[in-house]
């Protein structure tokens, strides 16, 4: 599969510094969700290694049509606990996701 270079961006984004960081991230991310079931931020964080707010940022980059606009659903599991899951996940050939299949 091509190496391609995902847009992330923002006002504090530097691209030398976080876009490798953040493309292995969003990689492990979508790996631990594609099955389709449901997990909370701290089932995902420790599926991936990965602090509960940056699996939130990459679940809602996830839901960008520059990130492949997969359907990324919640759900509340408890009071004041939600879960995600990404339904009919699939990575796209040549686009995203390097090395996740």
């Amino acid at each position: 599969m091509p190496e391609t270079h995902l847009r992330f961006d923002g006002d504090t984004f530097d691209p030398i510094l976080d876009a490798p960081r953040l493309e292995k991230q969003i990689d492990r991310v979508y790996a631990a969700v594609q099955h389709g079931g449901w997990m909370s931020l701290r089932e995902v964080a420790q599926a991936t290694g990965d602090p509960e707010t940056s699996v939130s940022a990459r679940l809602r980059d996830l839901r960008k049509d520059r990130f492949g606009g997969h359907d990324i659903q919640r759900r509340r599991r408890a009071r004041g606990l939600w879960e995600y899951r990404c339904a009919g996940a699939q990575a796209l050939p040549g686009v995203l996701f390097r090395g996740v299949e």
